[in-house]
C-alpha cells in the first residue's frame, strides 16, 4: 500500500499530477482543491524546484490501476468516505472535492444541506440524499468534522439558475467544468446578485 509520493512536481494540470519520486514518475488523479494548493509557490526548494508530498489512495480493478492523490490526509479520508456511500464512484468522489473544499462538504453533510451537495455535476436528489444519511455521523466518528467552521455556519445560498447557465456558456466556450463550476460558485458568493453576463466576464478573467 502507498501511504503517499514524496518528490518533484513535474507536471499538473487541473486534473493531474505528475510527481518523480526516486527515478519514477507517478501519474496522479487529483481534485481542483489540490491543483490549487499545488499552484502555490511554498512547494519550491532553494533550487527552485516544487517538491511536494501527495497522500494517496490506490484504485485498483481489472482493468486499471490509478492512483488519487491529495494535498492533506483530510482530503483523502472524505474521498474514502465518499466512494462508501452506493452510486457514488471515484471519478464522482472526485469531482465532489473539485466542486467543495473538504469543510463546505462536511458543512452541507452535517446541516442536511443535500441542495448544497446536488449543485455538483452527476449528484442528483437521491445520490444527495444518500450521502447525508450514510456520512453524517462518520464525519464526526473520523474527525473530519473538525474542518467545519467555528459556529457551523453555511455559505450564502446562491442562485442555481445562474450558476447553471454561466457553468453551460463557459464549458460551451471549450472550458472544463470542474474549475468552471468553482470559479462560478466563488463568484456567486460575494456577488450573489450578479447577472450571468457579469458571470461569465468575471469567470473568463479567473479560469486558468
Amino acid at each position: 500500500m502507498i501511504e503517499y509520493i514524496k518528490g518533484e512536481l513535474t507536471e499538473l494540470t487541473p486534473a493531474q499530477a505528475t510527481v518523480e519520486a526516486a527515478g519514477v514518475g507517478y501519474g496522479l488523479s487529483i481534485s481542483l482543491n489540490t491543483f490549487s494548493a499545488l499552484q502555490s509557490g511554498k512547494w519550491k526548494d532553494e533550487s527552485g524546484k516544487k517538491m511536494v508530498k501527495l497522500y494517496v489512495y490506490e484504485a485498483i480493478r481489472e482493468d486499471a490501476y490509478v492512483l488519487y492523490g491529495f494535498v492533506n490526509k483530510k482530503e483523502r479520508e472524505m474521498f474514502e468516505l465518499l466512494i462508501t456511500v452506493s452510486g457514488v464512484g471515484a471519478n464522482t468522489a472526485r469531482m465532489m472535492l473539485s466542486g467543495m473544499s473538504v469543510s463546505e462538504l462536511c458543512n452541507a453533510i452535517s446541516t442536511g444541506n443535500a441542495r448544497l451537495i446536488q449543485s455538483v455535476k452527476g449528484i442528483g436528489k437521491m445520490t444527495a440524499q444518500r450521502i447525508i444519511v450514510d456520512l453524517k455521523d462518520k464525519i464526526v466518528a473520523l474527525g473530519i468534522a473538525d474542518e467545519i467552521p467555528a459556529g457551523g455556519s453555511m455559505q450564502t445560498p446562491v442562485n442555481t439558475q445562474v450558476k447553471d447557465e454561466a457553468v453551460s456558456a463557459l464549458t460551451m466556450l471549450g472550458f472544463a467544468p470542474a474549475p468552471t463550476q468553482k470559479v462560478v460558485m466563488q463568484i456567486l458568493q460575494e456577488q450573489p446578485d450578479a447577472p450571468v453576463e457579469q458571470v461569465v466576464k468575471l469567470a473568463l478573467k479567473q479560469i486558468k
